[in-house]
């Protein structure tokens, strides 16, 4: 079965005579900029003080593996107000949005339920209210491509499950969030839509998206991410969850299903962001099966939403086999993927101190004043180093990794999405999901690597998805961006080689102490005159 849309109609429309009727719903005139995935930047994330667990997207040391704690402290209701939600649009650059081309986008629809692509909002038959909240809130003006096709798949019965992989930046967010909000009956009390994500960051920054987009519907809901335990009222003595929409972490959720606090029953929809690494092995596969199977046992009728940036084959046929055998299907071909808008480069540098000193005396000296820049390490300890050896420069950076509690982990990202710092420092616990429009430069000073426990007897292979997330953190949006590889040694030219074959490209070597190299780079990738 083939999906009408965007190969059948023209984006090309009077806007301001179709939301003519919706005009009494707004109290002020309204300017709608481009259309894009919403970024919370100037939001107020949720606090939590913490325990000490380890999360998958760092490592303690080089050998170490990446787990997930399964044994997370439930959450009190989450203190983050809906008239917390606002963006000051006068500090935001113009949003962009890294759409696909139509023939790149691949779908594969099961059973004889005929699917139209959606060219405007009031296609899906959304309420009023939710309405207003994307058009006064979210200043969008259309579907994507990607929620122009996903959708009309989501929200139209059957209802079937959806197996949904896009680039970043391509509104995906908007698209369970939206599906969410639109199967929710406001009248109806209870856990009616559950999202879950592999990080703290990911669960609060989607709560607040959706609280933004909701904020006219009368929809609550409530972040479950783990706190502190010490402090909070124990999970056994707290009321039962009446939130209708949970967005949060996969121990925190299945610790508040095993003590009967969220009930399954009413749920229509089950969200996976970050569904490869919530199924894969060295991921949350254990925690996210044992949900769906609670699930299961009580709601056989629950939609199952599975969306990423990348999906493996291994997890891909895996997903295939978890949700129901009718699902419908959305890709964007693998060349896609590779996120052409941002420049990759490459610096090889002989030890670990020149690595520091590329970073100082050329990509900070050069690039000062092209945005935010986020520097990716592999281990806390290189976190820790790095973030000492900067400071000890004299620059202002923060850094953040598994290893901190949440309190500080939500401020430093606060911060670093507020604009008050400019350089962030972060194991691959911010690689997936974080939006801020601002970061133009990413450095990896470390190229990621599997750490599942296989490749510890052998020479570790490149983490080619987590390089592809790496990259997408800049750029956002069809922005411009640059990345540079820092390159150390045998091993690291091995791994970038395998990058580079395994999506196709070349990555352009910059000279080690090359200011003209530099500067031709960055002006390459648009970020310098």
């Amino acid at each position: 079965m083939s999906i009408s849309g965007p190969f059948t109609f023209s984006w090309h429309f009077n806007f301001e005579l179709r939301i003519s009727h919706f005009l009494t719903l707004i109290p002020s005139v309204i300017s709608f900029p481009t259309m894009s995935e919403p970024n919370p930047a100037d939001t107020a994330p949720l606090t939590a003080p913490p325990p000490s667990h380890k999360s998958w997207a760092d490592e303690a040391d080089e050998e170490s593996n990446a787990t997930a704690s399964s044994s997370l402290a439930p959450p009190q209701t989450s203190s983050l107000e809906v008239d917390e939600l606002t963006i000051d649009d006068n500090k935001k650059p113009p949003k962009l949005l890294d759409d696909p081309d139509d023939s790149n986008i691949q779908t594969v629809t099961s059973g004889e339920t005929p699917y139209t692509s959606a060219a405007t909002f009031e296609d899906l038959n959304l309420s009023p209210e939710l309405l207003k909240g994307l058009y006064v809130e979210m200043k969008f003006q259309k579907p994507s491509k990607i929620q122009a096709i996903s959708l009309p798949m989501i929200l139209n019965p059957p209802h079937r499950d959806l197996i949904a992989q896009a680039h970043n930046g391509s509104g995906k967010t908007t698209c369970f969030v939206l599906g969410m909000l639109s199967r929710v009956d406001p009248k109806l009390q209870g856990p009616q839509a559950l999202c879950i994500c592999p990080t703290r960051e990911l669960a609060i920054q989607n709560t607040e998206v959706l609280r933004k987009m909701g904020k006219y519907t009368g929809i609550s809901s409530e972040c479950a991410i783990p706190t502190d335990s010490r402090v909070d009222l124990p999970i056994a003595k707290r009321a039962p969850i009446m939130a209708q929409v949970i967005i949060g972490t996969p121990g925190t959720i299945k610790k508040w299903m095993t003590f009967k606090k969220l009930g399954v029953t009413r749920l229509k929809i089950l969200v996976f962001d970050e569904a490869d690494q919530m199924l894969a092995e060295d991921g949350f596969k254990d925690d996210s099966l044992r949900i769906m199977k609670e699930i299961e046992k009580v709601n056989s009728n629950c939609q199952v939403l599975l969306f990423s940036a990348t999906f493996n084959d291994i997890v891909k046929n895996f997903v295939s086999r978890t949700v129901k055998k009718d699902h419908n299907k959305l890709f964007v071909k693998k060349e896609e993927l590779s996120l052409d808008a941002v420049k990759q480069y490459k610096v090889h540098c002989p030890d670990e101190l020149s690595k520091i000193e590329v970073i100082k005396d050329y990509i900070f000296e050069i690039g000062e004043n092209v945005g935010q820049t986020i520097i990716f390490v592999r281990t806390r300890e290189s976190a820790k180093m790095l973030h000492k050896s900067l400071v000890d420069l004299g620059y202002e950076v923060t850094s953040i990794q598994g290893a901190l509690d949440h309190e500080e982990r939500d401020k430093i990202v606060k911060e670093f999405k507020d604009g008050l710092t400019q350089v962030l420092i972060s194991t691959d616990v911010l690689a997936r999901g974080f939006d801020q429009q601002q970061i133009n430069l990413v450095i990896n000073y470390d190229l990621p690597v599997k750490h599942t426990p296989e490749y510890n007897t052998r020479e570790r292979e490149p983490d080619y998805e987590v390089y592809l997330h790496r990259v997408g953190r800049a750029g956002r949006f069809g922005r411009k961006g640059a990345v540079f590889n820092l390159i150390c040694g045998e091993r690291d030219e091995r791994l970038m080689s395998k990058i580079e074959n395994h999506f196709g490209t070349h990555v352009t070597e910059v000279k080690e102490k090359s200011v003209e190299d530099y500067k031709g780079a960055l002006k390459e990738a648009g970020l310098l005159q």
